[in-house]
């Protein structure tokens, strides 16, 4: 008997729609890739060679069994795709970070600042996903962020910050929405620290749960989250969808659970989907059935649905459509990828910042139709990473020829900077390390235009065990005007930012591609000539099926970190399945979201969730 639904990857939004229609009383199953980590506390250490190396990592792209060799990718030279397999997909490393799009990024903006945004836009307005966004922000749950010193440094250095379009300096800002250059508190899916949580003072082992609730501040968001220790599954501070939107989805429909009229998700880990099935039905081509490989024992299996939902990420969301031979009549599958093209200013400062410590990111600069700047702080294995992460070549030794290609105008240096581009070496790198909680980490984030040129294909290297692997592109020199500009623009105020906090010495890395917020190569639009999906993320040649991760998105947001947009995006397709596929009511408007914390979850979690 066929399935209602099929949803391929169990990342930042297929568990989205699997809770939402097994809510409902659908008939969901659940495909991942990678393993399911169910005793975070065993599974996962605070080691970050053991995490995050894309090797052996336990956070690669890769099967569970870590003595195999990883999946791989084709990549540009000098460029990392910072993804991975496993339920909760990329979650699992990301911050938290939950700031909504910029409205202008949606059709019938008319602000001041329209002028300012690519002109590929969300085929719907802002107004039209709000009700989403409260969803999901409800459901994770979403909080303004926990703050320490690094946060009152930055934000110390924000309130310096001039517009030069005004000439006046940018304002606090405490709305989820944003029109107006300014800094603020971040919007996180981290749970508030309680009790002993955060408190360097109190004994040891007192920061275990129940005695401590939420963030621990620990800072080692990029190893996953297993704090507070001993917490339930649900409860883990970090609401990465493996402890928020799958706990949900495992319970719907268990008796005195949040769902009671609902019907569990099943989930299979360890499922790497190498075919859609398609029928014809009407003279239209259908979706009708997935095929998927057991990655420990090479078995296939396929199974019939009435829906199928794709939700592997930008990368493997068009390999798996490419490799199934599915319809392609305008080229824009896999075409289009943002990557917020990142660059990193590194501040160096006299007194200690607690870098290392705390909360990943908790505070950040907006500037709507330029992109953004982020504080960050991570521990010494990944500082080291990003202070040597260049585009530019060795600060000081060569430029790599990357003024004529990569900056507005050749600004190798800068006022805002010291020095040249570049990453740093010698004596230079181990003076910052051996002091890296005197350093102020920010992140330059692109609102990078879409542009066909940036792509996934299918490689040309030979297969590996679940079909031809995918080919990312993202050639040198080729970003257009606006997203150069918005980068050095950025750039500048972060160098603006760390003077003005008080850094003596400011540090620009120019980063290659770092293919981690990524966005639209599967991409919804108003136009069926540059996109590939509706507005209702359903595909425009093949009925039945939709998208649900991030190649969905239309563009890259004006900069907004992608996690939360592509949920409530998520949330509104499980929404339009329910009510046009299976004649349901639409139960946003009508209903209440849960928060993913509930006792009742916790209750009737399978055995063996710890």
């Amino acid at each position: 008997m066929a399935r209602d639904v099929i949803v391929v990857g169990a990342g930042g939004g297929g568990p989205v729609v699997a809770k939402e229609l097994a809510a409902q009383g659908l008939d969901v199953l659940l495909l991942e890739a990678g393993p399911f980590y169910t005793n975070l506390e065993a599974d996962w250490t605070h080691l970050e060679n053991d995490a995050n190396n894309p090797l052996t990592g336990y956070f690669r792209f890769g099967p569970a069994d870590r003595s195999q060799p990883a999946w791989y990718r084709e990549t540009p030279q000098n460029s990392f795709l910072w993804q991975l397999a496993g339920v909760g997909g990329t979650t699992l490393h990301y911050y938290g970070n939950c700031p909504r799009a910029m409205p202008g990024v949606f059709v019938g903006y008319d602000g001041a600042d329209a002028g300012a945004y690519d002109t590929a836009v969300f085929p719907f307005t802002y107004e039209d996903l709000i009700p989403y966004y409260e969803w999901v922000e409800a459901t994770l749950p979403v909080q303004t962020a926990a703050e320490g010193t690094k946060e009152e440094v930055f934000f110390s250095g924000a309130a310096t910050l001039v517009d030069p379009a005004t000439g006046l300096t940018i304002p606090h800002n405490t709305n989820k929405t944003v029109s107006v250059p300014s800094y603020r508190a971040q919007e996180n899916a981290i749970l508030q620290p309680g009790g002993t949580a955060g408190h360097e003072t109190v004994p040891q082992g007192t920061t275990e749960w129940p005695g401590a609730t939420g963030c621990t501040f620990c800072g080692y968001c990029f190893q996953g989250c297993k704090e507070p220790y001993g917490s339930p599954f649900n409860l883990k501070a970090k609401r990465t969808t493996l402890v928020s939107y799958v706990p949900m989805a495992l319970t719907a429909g268990v008796a005195g659970s949040w769902a009671p009229s609902g019907k569990a998700v099943t989930l299979v880990p360890n499922a790497f989907a190498t075919q859609v099935e398609t029928t014809t039905v009407g003279g239209n081509l259908r979706a009708c059935a997935v095929t998927w490989r057991d990655t420990a024992t090479g078995e296939y299996s396929t199974e019939e649905a009435t829906v199928v939902v794709l939700a592997g990420g930008c990368t493997e969301t068009p390999r798996l459509w490419l490799n199934s031979g599915l319809p392609n009549p305008n080229g824009w599958v896999g075409q289009g990828y943002t990557d917020h093209y990142f660059d990193w200013l590194v501040g160096v400062f006299e007194s200690d910042t607690f870098s290392s410590r705390g909360v990943g990111s908790s505070a950040r600069v907006d500037w709507p139709g330029r992109g953004g700047l982020e504080q960050v702080g991570i521990p010494p294995a990944l500082q080291a990473f990003s202070l040597m992460f260049s585009n530019s070549g060795m600060r000081g030794y060569y430029n790599n020829d990357a003024s004529a290609e990569d900056f507005d105008g050749g600004a190798l240096t800068d006022p805002a900077w010291d020095g040249p581009t570049g990453r740093t070496v010698g004596l230079e790198l181990k003076s910052m390390l051996q002091n890296i909680d005197q350093l102020v980490n920010v992140l330059v984030i692109t609102d990078d235009d879409v542009q066909a040129v940036n792509t996934v294909t299918l490689s040309a290297l030979n297969a590996d065990e679940n079909g031809p692997v995918a080919k990312v592109s993202f050639p040198r020199g080729q970003r257009s005007a606006r997203t150069i500009s918005n980068r050095e623009f950025m750039a500048r105020r972060a160098g603006e930012l760390l003077r003005g906090a008080g850094a003596t010495k400011v540090v620009r890395l120019d980063w290659p591609p770092l293919i981690l917020h990524v966005q639209s190569t599967m991409r919804m639009g108003v136009s069926d000539a540059d996109s590939v999906l509706d507005e209702n993320a359903q595909s425009r040649w093949v009925d039945g099926l939709y998208i649900a991760d991030n190649s969905a998105l239309a563009n890259a947001l004006g900069g907004s970190n992608p996690t939360v947009t592509c949920q409530a995006l998520a949330t509104k397709t499980a929404e339009y399945i329910y009510v046009n596929e299976f004649g349901g009511v639409p139960f946003v408007s009508t209903g209440s979201p849960t928060v993913s914390t509930d006792p009742s979850i916790t209750a009737a979690l399978p055995a063996g969730l710890t």
